[in-house]
C-alpha cells in the first residue's frame, strides 16, 4: 500500500455492539474520517466547501468494501492508514489499514472507490494531471 495518510481514532464506548465489539458500520465511519483528514490537507477540505472542495469538483463515495480480521474494543486506539490504490478516469481507489495502535494488530482492510463529480451537470469529472498529483500527495 502507498501509505498517504494516518488518522488516529480512540474507540468510543458508543461504538461498541452489545458483545462489547465495534459495531461493523461504524468502521465505515473511521474511514471516513481519515478520508476526511486526508482532504483537509489536500484541499482544505471543510462543510463550506465540500461541494467543490477538489479544484472545483466535489467527492462522492461510490463503493465500499470492508474485510473484518479482528474485533476491536472500547478503550482500544486505532491507526486508520490510507493509501492510494489506482487513479481511473473519473473516480480513484484508497485502500485502508485498521490496526490495533498497541499492538500492531489487523483489525480491518477496506477499500473505497470516490468518483469526481460536479454536482451542477449532475455527472462525474475527469481528473486531470492537477488532480492526479494531489491525489499522489503523501502526508505519512
Amino acid at each position: 500500500m502507498n501509505l498517504l495518510y494516518t488518522h488516529r481514532a480512540d474507540v468510543r464506548f458508543a461504538d461498541c455492539d452489545p458483545l462489547g465489539h465495534v459495531n461493523n458500520a461504524v468502521y465505515l465511519t473511521y474511514l471516513e474520517m481519515a478520508r476526511f483528514g486526508l482532504w483537509k490537507r489536500l484541499w482544505e477540505f471543510s462543510g463550506e466547501n465540500a461541494m467543490t472542495a477538489a479544484r472545483g469538483a466535489g467527492l462522492i463515495l461510490a463503493r465500499v468494501e470492508c474485510d473484518y480480521r479482528l474485533p476491536a474494543t472500547y478503550g482500544d486506539t486505532l491507526d486508520v492508514r490510507l493509501g492510494l490504490a489506482g487513479i481511473g478516469r473519473t473516480s480513484f481507489t484508497y485502500e485502508y489499514e485498521i490496526v490495533d495502535a498497541a499492538n500492531a494488530r489487523m483489525i480491518a482492510q477496506a477499500r473505497t472507490v470516490i468518483v469526481l463529480y460536479d454536482y451542477q451537470a449532475g455527472k462525474p469529472v475527469e481528473i486531470d494531471d492537477a488532480r492526479r498529483a494531489d491525489l499522489s500527495r503523501s502526508f505519512a
